[in-house]
């Protein structure tokens, strides 16, 4: 049957009727709120390139977080910046780290409210790699191998010590290769075989994390990360990543970032069956801010298309900057 016994219109007169038959549906549970954490007392000082983003001091955290419960979103994704960094990132892994105080501090707050640790070296380490790095000179010049296997030790105790902090979650970003088998070992034999690993399984070497390396100060001060993170042009080798965690103990699949890469979202929803994370990083929320600062746009319509659409091609969890601003307009809808 066609047009006219077929009237695709019948369906969208009404705002009741579009609701009624909507097939994807945003909800406040849904959403992941990142925050930047820091030493130092009174800080809570903006990010220049992510507007209505924040830094924030231990003493100053509680007001974050008070707004984050609030609004009932149901987690937090921790990110340090620490007072000292070194080749090998112990800031990072100690019991007094940045991560850990923070996470101690939001559990005592809000024991419901889920820390996930995000579980790297990068903000950590001088040289701003996501492990340890052999460094050499040639040509006058500064270049480094990033070294795979000596680099899962250390993750898996920045993971261990998350764990114990009181971590509910912990999120490797690393993209070395086994280390959610390594870290999935370590926590196994610390006690933690309770506490999910939310694995950045599928993460690019993207363009679009230039305002979080301001954010996160870890920019790398020599070479790039295309060595361990994978080519945007490649399909086919996310699968790959994504099967090898699956296999080492992954209980989360994460594609980073996420609007350029809704194939890949839909591509993993496909072939596995666990939950299924989309991260909608740094450059997708600076640009959206900079056009709706501009006039340009309609900032809440497009956010709320935006993560829709990340829903649509299969997101279970969405971590957006944007989770504080789209619960208001999810619970004014």
């Amino acid at each position: 049957m066609s047009f006219p016994i077929v009237r695709h219109r019948r369906l969208r007169q009404s705002a009741g009727i579009r609701n009624m038959v909507r097939e994807t549906v945003l909800n406040i549970e849904d959403l992941v709120q990142p925050i930047f954490v820091t030493y130092g007392t009174g800080v809570k000082t903006e990010i220049s390139s992510m507007p209505g983003v924040f830094h924030f001091s231990l003493d100053t955290l509680k007001e974050e977080v008070d707004e984050i419960a609030a609004l009932g979103i149901p987690a937090v994704l921790l990110f340090g910046i620490p007072e000292s960094k070194d080749s090998v990132g112990t800031s990072g892994f100690v019991d007094n780290g940045i991560v850990q105080e923070a996470t101690r501090l939001i559990k005592e707050w809000y024991p419901d409210l889920l820390v996930i640790a995000d579980t790297c070296l990068c903000e950590f380490t001088d040289h701003g790699h996501c492990g340890m790095v052999h460094t050499f000179e040639r040509d006058g010049h500064v270049h480094g191998d990033v070294m795979n296997d000596e680099s899962l030790e250390l993750l898996a105790r920045t993971a261990v010590s998350q764990a114990k902090a009181g971590a509910d979650i912990i999120a490797p970003s690393n993209m070395m290769d086994g280390f959610v088998q390594a870290i999935r070992t370590a926590l196994d034999e610390e006690g933690f075989q309770h506490i999910p690993i939310m694995s950045y399984s599928v993460k690019y070497a993207s363009a679009f994390y230039g305002p979080f390396r301001e954010a996160a100060d870890s920019a790398p001060q020599f070479g790039d990360r295309k060595t361990y993170q994978m080519d945007p042009a490649n399909v086919r080798e996310a699968l790959r990543e994504a099967e090898s965690d699956v296999l080492e103990g992954a209980d989360m699949l994460m594609v980073k970032p996420a609007l350029a890469y809704l194939d890949i979202v839909r591509l993993l929803r496909d072939q596995f069956d666990l939950p299924l994370v989309a991260y909608n990083v740094s450059g997708e929320y600076s640009m959206v801010k900079a056009a709706a600062n501009q006039g340009w746009i309609n900032e809440q319509a497009i956010v709320m298309e935006m993560l829709t659409g990340m829903k649509r091609a299969g997101a279970d969890i969405i971590i957006t900057y944007f989770s504080k601003d789209a619960a208001r307009w999810i619970r004014n809808r």
